[in-house]
């Protein structure tokens, strides 16, 4: 049986029996699906986006890559829920009626602001807990709804303000990934009215080129489209952009839900730590189904266990002061690898990539087939360790400081799996 501790968190001022919901997504687009996945113990769902204009979707609708594992990179074209508003209305106040203890969001696309008001309007009145604006999805039928929105701040305001017009309840704005900056369109959604945001949406993507058909994924006639990347492949650029928010002045307090490429608790884990107090899960769901959230409970209890946190709050946020500028790095010494030739199975690997891709710091012993570390010209970059095949054959080794500089503390990574 799995091992559960108490991971009950706050988010956005509603209260969560875990930080772990459904993304906006195929995973959660009617009662069903729903209500098994909060049997299985999912506390919340973004439930499938509803569009203002009803759209007829494509077939096919998604595309694949993997590495030999979990899917690397899932592409969809996927557009809104194929439920009338009605029809999802009806769901969320049965779910609400059986599932009391759950949370439903909904999520919602408009292009006008009396499309925002309407939406917002008629998701209030499921008696739902809040709502979700989807301004940024990558691959709508039109021009003017999702990323089109969330790269521009002016228009992100004016909807956030639209959707607050409608009522008084949690309102989370969800930002694209495809733009360079977040925080203007973040800080926007905010001064609209918005009450957190969540990041990210699906990376603008072409995976999986057929050199037959000459297009790309998914193949829909003979055509394809760019459209948004999920998997594990977005989630470095999901961390990025919610380090970012966090360590800006005007967000740092502000409700995060974290979105994009979590397959285990220690993709949960990831985001919790970087600030998010919740956390969104769709493309491993449609990958392994419902249960992954056992793993992902148990996985994260035995870690709080194990590290002394009696409550998610103990953690959330923790790393965010480590993520710095690199102009704030302490560039005064070099930390040397050090070589277990007990465990080198002589490859060679450390060798080539030093001289192909370095510094040319490791001298090749042919007769022996092991590496020898030329200090003059080893710099620490460690790219030895990184493509070294054998766990701990290579490791960080001695602290040498520039000529002049004040030895200190060094505090550096010494645990690899």
């Amino acid at each position: 049986m799995a091992f559960k501790k108490d991971l009950s968190i706050e988010f956005a001022g509603v209260q969560c029996i875990n930080p772990f919901f459904l993304a906006s997504s195929p995973v959660c687009n009617n009662y069903d699906m729903i209500a098994k996945s909060f049997e299985e113990g999912w506390a919340g769902v973004f439930y499938k986006n509803q569009d203002s204009v009803p759209e007829h979707e494509i077939s096919p609708i998604f595309g694949v890559q993997d590495m030999g594992g979990p899917w690397s990179m899932f592409k969809n074209c996927e557009h809104a829920s194929q439920n009338s508003m009605e029809q999802n209305m009806e769901y969320m106040m049965r779910l609400k009626r059986d599932y009391p203890e759950h949370r439903i969001f909904a999520t919602l696309m408009g292009g006008s602001d009396e499309d925002w008001i309407n939406l917002v309007t008629c998701a209030m009145q499921a008696g739902i807990d809040g709502v979700e604006l989807n301004m940024s999805c990558p691959h709508m039928g039109r021009d003017n709804m999702g990323s089109d929105v969330g790269c521009n701040p002016d228009l992100v305001e004016q909807y956030a303000k639209a959707a607050r017009k409608a009522g008084d309840m949690p309102i989370i704005a969800k930002m694209t990934p495809n733009i360079t900056n977040m925080i203007p369109s973040a800080m926007a959604a905010i001064k609209g009215g918005a009450t957190g945001i969540s990041a990210i949406n699906t990376v603008k993507s072409i995976i999986g080129l057929d050199k037959d058909l000459m297009t790309t994924e998914p193949i829909v006639n003979g055509k394809s489209a760019i459209s948004g990347l999920s998997g594990k492949a977005v989630k470095p650029i999901a961390l990025r952009f919610i380090a970012e928010m966090k360590n800006y002045p005007g967000l740092k307090d502000v409700p995060v839900s974290g979105v994009g490429g979590v397959y285990t608790w220690e993709d949960a884990l990831d985001y919790l730590l970087l600030g998010a107090r919740n956390v969104q899960v769709c493309t491993s769901v449609m990958e392994y189904g419902y249960r992954i959230i056992e793993d992902i409970i148990s996985g994260l209890s035995y870690y709080m266990e194990e590290k002394g946190f009696e409550k998610l709050d103990d953690l959330v946020g923790l790393a965010v002061k480590n993520i710095t500028s690199p102009s704030e790095f302490t560039r005064t010494f070099k930390i040397r690898p050090e070589f277990d030739q007990d465990k080198c199975i002589g490859c060679g690997r450390c060798y080539v990539s030093c001289y192909d891709g370095g510094h040319q710091a490791i001298n090749w012993d042919d007769e022996k087939r092991r590496p020898e570390l030329n200090t003059d010209r080893c710099v620490g970059c460690h790219l030895c360790q990184k493509v070294c095949p054998v766990l701990d054959c290579i490791r960080p080794g001695e602290v040498a400081f520039d000529e002049g500089a004040t030895p200190e503390n060094i505090t550096f990574k010494t645990h690899f799996e």
